[in-house]
């Protein structure tokens, strides 16, 4: 069993991602009108290329790490490959700020889904943070929102990737021995199946430089080592806490956008903002009560 300090340690350096993925949203839009799938390709072949070369630095064979069973294989290429198709795909059908509140969903999520694995359940608690959370949701884009039915797929998809993304960041507890090396395997496989699909189903674009830079930036840190700290982190960390830590990525996601000029953030944005975050506050509050009870 690990230890509370080896939890701690491991959490901590889980939510190094957060930060990360909150530079995310802002990248997509600047990688501009290219076809989700040439940005998957790009961004994770990019990851997997900086990932050899972090290995190659520290002359580890990654090999024995990629001598995995078909299931760890389904789930990693499923969490990446789903969730990042329709979180761009969202972002290229609907407008930015809602898009991106409703895909950071998916921390919530991670608290209810996190409920549901042994030794843990469903509390009061998890049933009103869920509630506060999807009332978020309805404020961006219910009936008194004003927002145009046209945009209802890129809500869905963009509900979709909050799914795809917290049930893959549950289940990896169930491999929890699994090297965090294979993530880089993960960006590989995720890479050459977009580019696949990108050839058969997609018109190439060229980017432009500020397209080019964004799809670099994405391999670096949103789509490259977020991945590594993320997976070391549920593995071994706290899962439900990290799911309240992530609750920090809409916010900054939502920050940045406003800041370039690439979304509205109104009221309305903020108000969703506040139910939603609250919403993952108050469903992890016993967790996080029990912890600062264990600290003291």
């Amino acid at each position: 069993m690990t230890s509370a300090p080896n939890t701690t340690r491991a959490t901590l350096i889980g939510a190094l991602a957060v930060p990360m993925w909150g530079t995310l949203a802002l990248l997509t839009k600047l990688a501009g009108d290219i076809p989700p799938l040439q940005i998957e390709a790009m961004a994770f072949g990019t990851a997997f290329l900086l990932t050899c070369v972090v290995w190659g630095a520290k002359r580890r064979n990654p090999l024995p790490a990629f001598r995995q069973g078909l299931p760890v294989w389904a789930l990693g290429i499923a969490g990446l490959f789903g969730y990042h198709y329709l979180y761009i795909l969202a972002f290229q059908s609907a407008p930015a700020a809602e898009v991106n509140l409703i895909n950071y969903l998916w921390p919530l999520l991670i608290v209810l889904f996190s409920a549901l694995l042994p030794g843990q359940r469903l509390t009061l608690p998890h049933v009103a943070g869920a509630a506060l959370g999807f009332a978020g949701t309805w404020v961006l884009i219910g009936a008194g929102a004003n927002v145009s039915a046209a945009y209802l797929p890129g809500f869905m998809a963009a509900f979709g990737a909050a799914i795809t993304w917290a049930a893959y960041s549950v289940l990896s507890r169930r491999y929890g021995d699994v090297p965090t090396d294979v993530v880089g395997g993960f960006c590989l496989a995720t890479a050459v199946l977009s580019g696949i699909c990108h050839l058969l189903f997609e018109t190439t674009v060229v980017p432009d430089a500020t397209g080019w830079l964004a799809i670099l930036a994405m391999g670096m840190l949103p789509v490259g080592a977020a991945f590594f700290v993320w997976d070391h982190g549920c593995k071994r960390g706290d899962i439900r806490t990290l799911g309240a830590i992530a609750y920090a990525t809409p916010l900054l996601s939502t920050l940045l956008l406003g800041l370039a000029g690439l979304a509205e953030t109104g009221p309305r944005v903020w108000a969703a903002c506040a139910l939603i975050v609250g919403g993952a506050v108050l469903a992890s509050g016993n967790l996080l009560r029990r912890r600062g009870a264990a600290a003291a």
